[in-house]
């Protein structure tokens, strides 16, 4: 979604629940250890309480059973920091809303490939992947019958931009734009979805409008440190439960007061995180705002967007090429996503 805030804000496998192989309880253990002890008969099998044994599995926070060595360290199928992602941006089912979804399929993908080949050029010793950054639940102009102001994508319209990822050895990025909702309520309607190892997750705090009391569009939104961390935890669990490599979460950000308390979001090998500098503008504007946002507020991987149309609005303004981002922008962004 088109937002004037980016141009002004620049100017201005775990373990599986187990339980332990001993089926008695431990008071009657200790009884038939000590009946066995002085040379008693035999215990008679003690039933297996199947209702209780389910009921402390459900207690088991999945986060909680995982051992993590190292909090930092580097799990099987990690993306980052082996590959670069190289994004496109929109919604298939909408023209106004980036790249994805403004051409005919085919055409885009074509520029697609281009864009591809000239990233890979510009750092030939760092593999590509291909991504397509979807956005599946839409801030929106009107409150809806909930009056929560966004508006999730149909399962077809999902179903088909599924198609086009695998067809084009693309992950997928699901993006959230929660509206006067909240992650706690949107993110398990993606839950299933997320259980594709192919999928990740994008997180929007310009549309993040609970603390606002506004409708989307009117003020620049916010998420603080305890909402990218609770999407981080949503994300491990599911890697966790279902024996999958790390998922990796976006955190758009293009002013100071979009992300809150950065210095308390938590890392976790089972999620890679990557701060996404999406302002439009000017190149020099936009360096300046990658600079003071996100690489003197560091969280762990960077994120740097280009605008095909509203980076070149400003006079004298251009779209910045591969070989410009990279020498620019320190550290050099892994994830690189068009709008």
């Amino acid at each position: 979604m088109f937002s004037p805030f980016r141009f002004l804000a620049l100017a201005a496998g775990a373990l599986a629940l187990g339980l332990p192989a001993c089926q008695t309880r431990p008071a009657e253990a200790e009884k038939a250890a000590e009946a066995a002890a002085a040379g008693g008969t035999s215990a008679k099998p003690v039933p297996v309480d199947s209702v209780q044994i389910r009921r402390l599995a459900l207690q088991r926070d999945s986060l909680k059973a995982d051992s993590i060595a190292h909090k930092n360290g580097q799990l099987p199928g990690a993306i980052l920091p082996g590959h670069r992602i190289v994004a496109f941006y929109g919604n298939i089912r909408s023209k106004g809303m980036g790249i994805l979804g403004r051409e005919p399929k085919d055409q885009m993908f074509r520029k697609f490939d281009g864009v591809l080949k000239d990233w890979q050029a510009a750092e030939p010793g760092l593999p590509i992947q291909p991504a397509l950054h979807n956005v599946t639940i839409t801030a929106q102009g009107a409150a809806g019958a909930d009056g929560k102001y966004r508006l999730m994508n149909s399962k077809a319209t999902i179903e088909e931009v599924r198609k086009w990822a695998r067809e084009h050895h693309c992950i997928l990025f699901m993006d959230v734009q929660v509206g006067l909702s909240d992650l706690e309520h949107e993110l398990p309607k993606l839950k299933e979805y997320m259980k594709d190892p192919t999928i990740h997750l994008g997180i929007d705090p310009e549309f993040a409008m609970q603390t606002k009391h506004v409708r989307p569009g009117r003020k620049i939104g916010t998420f603080d440190a305890r909402d990218v961390n609770y999407a981080s935890n949503f994300l491990a669990r599911i890697v966790s439960e279902n024996h999958l490599p790390p998922k990796i979460l976006i955190v758009h950000r293009f002013t100071q007061g979009m992300v809150t308390n950065y210095k308390n979001i938590k890392l976790d090998p089972r999620v890679q995180i990557i701060m996404d500098m999406d302002g439009w503008g000017d190149p020099t504007l936009k360096k300046d705002s990658y600079h003071d946002y996100i690489q003197t507020q560091p969280v762990q991987y960077t994120g740097f967007k280009l605008f095909y149309e509203y980076d070149i609005k400003p006079k004298k303004s251009h779209l910045m090429t591969p070989k410009e981002v990279l020498a620019d922008l320190n550290p050099k962004p892994l994830y690189v996503q068009y709008q």
